[in-house]
């Protein structure tokens, strides 16, 4: 019995001795209570806690088994400088996963590449001074605000991903996730909730936390998400009687400027977890951190880190430019794609394009949740690949020349195609499959032929000679040939005559509506009646960025034009 009373005694040990002090609200005995029947202040208490916060220590150190280098590491264990470390299960939730410094090769490499080796303390303040909040305002209540010109990529990409969840799986936010909770089945989700204004702060923060655990294990290969903290005062965030929890981390942010990556090697701490499950409970736990103002950056450097410094490098074009532009620090493509699908390449169109000489650039690789639209398609600066514009869901990050903001449809069906935009899409797919021009929308006279076979396209050899007499294919001129190509021989015209692929521009389409006498009409008697006019199609940069994705939009609205920059 003795025996027994002592492993218990021990075992508060290791708790006590793991775990931070608590509030003091009350007085010390209170909180504290005996240990072995002996008051808490007595010479004979304090003696037996040291003796039995050393028995801990010991015993501690004791659950850390060192095996070969060469033995199987299972999941619990952890590889550190060759040696093996098994952790214990008993261990409190955040002591389950590596939590450590950087070393300063690793927080210089950090620095480097996302700002290089010079940057302005401008720049270095804009991503240093924007935190991940929800609008206080109720019309746009599930708006992330942006206060500083740069981090926008950021914040865009996560918004998009939020609106997935508040729009689409309200009804998941308000259980606790198990087992890879993260993740959510797509089963009877089709019906979205449009009580948006109605959102509590508890269900956009979950919204908000389960976002960006996706995200960082998407950055991770779904194997890991690792999780950048910074080690400072109300790092383990308590609550104060009379204090909230945005004051002391704001309070304890005060005095912390990061101009260099020894600042950033004083402070940042990370942890890894490979079980969305913790990884949940974890961020929740820290969200007043991404709140704060250094929320961005963090976020940023999480998902750096969840895919790997070495990784992130080997994903992009060209390694040597930083990831915040200059002059304006602006997120780069790189750093959007990254949060979108998990690898920081700098493109947009899908797959590879080979530019010979073993040298290629890398766009999307894989089919995503949320998507991408841009303005500069629009001016014929770059081809957004199927992937991007056809997500899962009806959700686009949308760039600009120097802005990123998101895109939404409530409706998941409008996506949905139809018979002939389904063949659009999928000769168009196989066409963009051969452009190797960046999306200038021409191909070689070889990848031509290989567009055709692989759509089932029979040409008659009057126009496949007149087509491939220049030496390469433009799009706009093959898909006029496929409008006039009958059905049987892989185009879109149809001789019945039931089915015309529109072919008229949304100008025309409105023109059609309205009819030459829109302004009014007479019925049988003579008499004058109103006819309800529709509304004049209505333009913005916008409207070029929809039409990048469902070139026949008509695009009305109410007031000013949205803004996209």
């Amino acid at each position: 019995m003795a025996d027994r009373g002592e492993d218990e005694d021990l075992e508060m040990a290791i708790r006590m001795s793991m775990t931070p002090e608590p509030k003091r609200n009350k007085p010390r005995d209170e909180v504290a209570g005996v240990v072995s029947g002996l008051p808490e202040d007595s010479p004979e208490s304090k003696t037996r806690r040291r003796e039995l916060m050393a028995a801990a220590a010991e015993k501690r150190m004791a659950t850390v088994v060192r095996v070969s280098p060469l033995s199987p590491v299972g999941n619990k264990e952890l590889k550190k400088g060759g040696e093996v470390v098994r952790r214990v299960d008993e261990l409190p939730l955040r002591d389950q996963s590596l939590c450590k410094e950087l070393s300063a090769e690793e927080a210089n490499k950090l620095f480097v590449m996302v700002f290089g080796s010079q940057v302005s303390k401008d720049i270095l303040a804009q991503w240093c001074n924007q935190g991940i909040r929800f609008s206080s305002d109720p019309e746009t209540s599930m708006g992330l605000v942006q206060h500083e010109g740069g981090p926008c990529g950021v914040l865009a990409t996560i918004q998009a991903f939020v609106l997935k969840y508040i729009i689409f799986f309200s009804n998941e936010l308000s259980r606790i996730p198990q087992n890879r909770g993260l993740g959510v089945s797509s089963k009877s989700h089709s019906v979205p909730s449009y009580n948006i204004s109605s959102l509590t702060e508890d269900v956009k923060v979950r919204a908000l936390v389960r976002s960006m655990g996706e995200i960082l294990f998407s950055c991770g290969s779904n194997k890991r998400a690792v999780i950048a903290t910074l080690s400072i005062p109300g790092n383990d965030i308590q609550r104060f009687e009379g204090i909230s929890e945005d004051e002391v981390v704001a309070s304890s942010l005060k005095a912390l400027s990061i101009e260099s990556s020894l600042d950033l090697l004083k402070v940042l701490r990370v942890e890894t977890h490979t079980s969305e499950t913790t990884a949940f409970q974890r961020l929740e736990a820290i969200i007043p951190l991404f709140q704060s103002r250094m929320g961005a950056l963090l976020f940023l450097i999480s998902a750096l880190l969840s895919r790997g410094l070495d990784l992130v490098q080997s994903d992009r074009d060209d390694p040597s430019l930083p990831l915040v532009t200059a002059p304006f620090g602006h997120a780069s493509q790189e750093i959007v794609n990254l949060l979108l699908c998990g690898q920081a390449v700098a493109n947009v169109f899908d797959g590879r394009m080979d530019l010979g000489g073993g040298m290629f650039l890398k766009g999307i690789s894989r089919n995503v949740e949320v998507g991408f639209l841009t303005l500069l398609e629009s001016l014929n600066f770059c081809k957004v690949g199927q992937f991007l514009k056809t997500p899962k869901w009806p959700i686009w990050v949308v760039g600009s020349e120097s802005h990123y903001t998101v895109l939404f449809a409530l409706d998941p069906t409008v996506q949905n195609e139809n018979e002939l935009e389904g063949r659009e899409t999928q000769i168009r797919k196989a066409f963009d499959a051969q452009d190797q021009s960046g999306g200038g929308g021409f191909i070689s006279v070889e990848g031509f032929h290989q567009v055709i076979r692989e759509t089932n396209i029979k040409l008659p050899q009057v126009k496949l000679d007149n087509l491939c007499s220049a030496g390469f294919i433009v799009w706009s001129e093959f898909w006029q040939v496929i409008l006039d190509l009958d059905q049987s021989l892989g185009g879109l015209k149809d001789s019945s005559g039931l089915m015309v692929p529109p072919r008229w521009t949304p100008e025309e389409f409105m023109a059609d509506v309205q009819g030459p006498s829109a302004s009014g009409a007479s019925d049988s008697t003579g008499k004058d009646i109103e006819v309800s006019k529709p509304e004049p199609v209505q333009h913005a940069p916008l409207v070029d960025c929809v039409r990048t994705r469902w070139p026949r939009a008509v695009c009305n609205w109410s007031g000013d034009p949205p803004s996209i920059v």
